[in-house]
């Protein structure tokens, strides 16, 4: 069943939020405009559902016109879930597509197309960071079929679709935003007031 399979996307969103609200805190952008930084959120939501685009069920498709015959075709390259997407190579691939697409898409007299690259393999890594905790672990050296999680004892791993993960990780991720919010609301609201002056 797919459910057993991958994190669900509610956890995926969460931690890749907690995430982006981290990075933004830690490397704070030089400056900021409001179409930016919904476009941020945004990329860092489909940042989080790119490792999973090798599966049909995948939220990502849902969102692409004609998505659901896509899915099809991209399940066959793919040949099976947790491969390329989900290792380093995979992530450096997608960096460099995006680095290259971005700023021929976005135009830059509203949108920073680096801070939405950022917060795009934001998500991205943070959706492998999270995987690696499942019994599967991840395919980092891909195609060397050598799987890693952590802790490195797999029964000490998360089942994903399971009690642990609705009831313990998403909690646990949920907890760990509201306290950093409250911990560095000052850093917060500079970073907002930015906004202002954009």
């Amino acid at each position: 069943m797919i459910i057993l399979m991958l994190m669900t996307a509610r956890t995926h969103d969460a931690f890749a939020f907690a995430s982006l609200l981290t990075v933004a805190v830690l490397f704070p952008p030089a400056s900021l405009n409001l179409v930016t930084l919904v476009g941020g959120i945004v990329a860092n939501i489909i940042g989080s559902l790119i490792p999973d685009m090798d599966q049909a069920s995948n939220r990502l498709w849902d969102l692409l016109p004609a998505g659901d015959h896509l899915s099809r075709v991209f399940r066959r390259i793919f040949i099976k879930h947790r491969t390329i997407t989900h290792s380093l190579l995979g992530l450096y691939l997608i960096y460099k597509v995006l680095e290259w697409l971005l700023p021929r898409v976005l135009n830059p007299e509203y949108v920073d197309a680096n801070i939405i690259l950022v917060s795009m393999m934001v998500g991205y890594i943070s959706h492998l960071i999270a995987d690696s905790f499942t019994k599967d672990g991840l395919p980092l050296f891909f195609p060397i079929q050598w799987s890693i999680g952590f802790p490195p004892l797999r029964a000490l791993r998360i089942t994903t679709g399971t009690w642990v993960e609705s009831w313990i990780v998403l909690p646990v991720v949920g907890a760990y935003i509201f306290w950093f919010i409250g911990h560095y609301q000052l850093e917060l609201i500079v970073l907002l007031s930015l906004l202002k002056t954009a």
